[in-house]
């Protein structure tokens, strides 16, 4: 594709209203007036500007959502009600997947075909949680061991939510908070990234044009102050945070002050577990694919590759060439397999743990520096590491970035030990072809995933991570009891009707 090919298909950005922050059901211009200008991870040119929100308008949105919540019809619905809304914007984001995909490829370096795919499953998300309005038990019954006749569990919405999402994968990561959240009655204040606000500004747009109540959907974008606001704000009943450890370490205590609600879906350093039985190039071509996808910013990326000693140099030789083969190029350019990182301070970061992973003695496979054929753009070539000592910084600490370490190990037992040897718990996997071998050593491995043969996450079941990795889980029905509180209910005999 020409380069003036891709410029056309880049188009204009498919917002209403960027400029301003969507606080109470309207489109208000920031208190500042300020705007943050957002950069085009292949171009490295402004494509966006968007308001800014300060403490001043972190305040005002919190004040809407508190309104909303205390006063308004949201959580006075029945779950059914509310789930006609959730429906409603799946259908709007249906018609917006497109629209999307000019936006996130721009923003975070996706490839535009594969935004496509993710992003069409978004509105699923709406669509799930507007189905468990018929399925979970919002009420039953429990009898008393402690007096009374009658008694009840009931699950009711936890309050106002502060969510707050990453560059990464910011459409998606939102609505498996938004949707939850909404289906349990909260109502939200959500806080976009600066990096890549665009999708966020999108759903509030489907939130709008489906008629979601005053203040029951906030979107703004802010940087660390602001949000750091929202987070401490008494208002705020509950924090739902996905990002880096380092940050939600820092939310987690200030939660802690005011003892709210957390969830924290945080890094990863996740290990693959190729056992000697699995034949090496099929592990290697699943491998390059999951590793690449986003630049390897995937939180849950198998950014650790446990094999064998014996077998170590052939998969490593395997690795890097299909590594190596990996085109990289412009996200809209339908030759690319991978596309820039979302930002330059990742790219500089990325290409200093490279260096580290040289100074400690890895050997570099293939990769290791910026694409030759390539004069702008956050690009970093995709990296094989063999050789690589479980305790060097290039095997503990999170990359974000399209570079693989390859560990030797000695036998089954010393894998799975060094792939437990870690800060992190997030996502795992094991690549054999014996099923029975394969759940064992899952059942092992302290992650809050582990998949067979194949990078795998499953929202739709639950998503989340052991030690380090986070706190809670999101997606599925685990994600929608984080936006709810148990009450225990007992009465001197049965109402008219009984709940249920």
């Amino acid at each position: 594709m020409s380069v003036v090919d891709v410029a056309a298909v880049r188009g204009a950005v498919p917002l209403s209203s960027p400029d301003r922050l969507y606080i109470g059901g309207e489109w208000v211009t920031p208190s500042t007036g300020a705007t943050i200008d957002v950069v085009d991870s292949a171009t490295t040119e402004t494509f966006l500007r968007v308001g800014e929100a300060v403490e001043a308008d972190v305040d005002r949105a919190v004040t809407a959502a508190r309104a909303a919540f205390d006063h308004g019809p949201w959580p006075r619905m029945s779950h059914a009600e509310r789930a006609g809304y959730l429906r409603a914007m799946a259908e709007g984001l249906r018609a917006r997947v497109s629209d999307a995909s000019r936006i996130w490829p721009r923003e975070s370096g996706v490839v535009q075909r594969h935004s496509l795919g993710l992003l069409g499953k978004v509105p699923g998300i709406y669509d799930l949680y507007a189905d468990l309005a018929e399925t979970f038990p919002f009420t039953e019954p429990a009898t008393p061991t402690a007096g009374g006749e009658y008694g009840l569990l009931v699950r009711e919405p936890v309050g106002v939510v502060g969510a707050i999402v990453p560059w990464n994968v910011p459409m998606s990561l939102a609505s498996w908070k938004v949707a939850p959240a909404l289906l349990a009655g909260c109502t939200v204040v959500l806080k976009a990234s600066p990096e890549a606000p665009g999708t966020a500004y999108l759903l509030a747009e489907v939130a709008e044009s489906v008629g979601l109540p005053a203040g029951v959907l906030n979107v703004l974008t802010a940087d660390r102050g602001p949000s750091e606001a929202l987070v401490r704000d008494p208002r705020v009943d509950k924090i739902a945070f996905t990002g880096s450890t380092a940050a939600g370490r820092r939310i987690a205590s200030l939660c802690g002050e005011r003892v709210a609600r957390v969830t924290l879906e945080l890094g990863g350093k996740s290990a693959a577990v190729v056992l000697d039985d699995y034949d090496v190039d099929s592990a290697a071509a699943a491998l390059t694919g999951a590793g690449c996808f986003l630049s390897g910013q995937v939180c849950s990326s198998l950014s650790r590759v446990v094999v064998s000693r014996r077998r170590h140099d052939e998969l490593v030789e395997a690795l890097a060439a299909r590594y190596a083969a990996v085109q990289v190029g412009d996200p809209f350019d339908p030759a690319t397999q991978m596309g820039p990182l979302a930002i330059e301070r990742q790219q500089t970061t990325v290409l200093d743990y490279i260096a580290q992973g040289k100074a400690a003695g890895a050997r570099l496979a293939t990769g290791g520096g910026k694409p030759a054929h390539l004069d702008r753009g956050w690009y970093v070539e995709p990296t094989v590491f063999g050789g690589v000592d479980n305790s060097s910084v290039i095997a503990q600490e999170e990359i974000f970035g399209p570079v693989l370490t390859v560990i030797p190990a000695d036998g089954e037992d010393d894998a799975v030990a060094i792939a437990n040897d870690s800060p992190y718990g997030l996502n795992a996997s094991v690549f054999t072809d014996d099923l029975d071998k394969a759940y064992a050593v899952s059942r092992r491995l302290h992650s809050g995933t582990v998949g067979h043969n194949a990078y795998r996450t499953d929202f739709g079941i639950a998503f989340g991570g052991f030690k380090q990795s986070g706190i809670g889980r999101e997606g599925g029905v685990e994600g929608l009891r984080a936006y709810l509180e148990t009450k225990t209910v007992i009465l001197d005999g049965v109402p008219d009707p009984a709940p249920h």
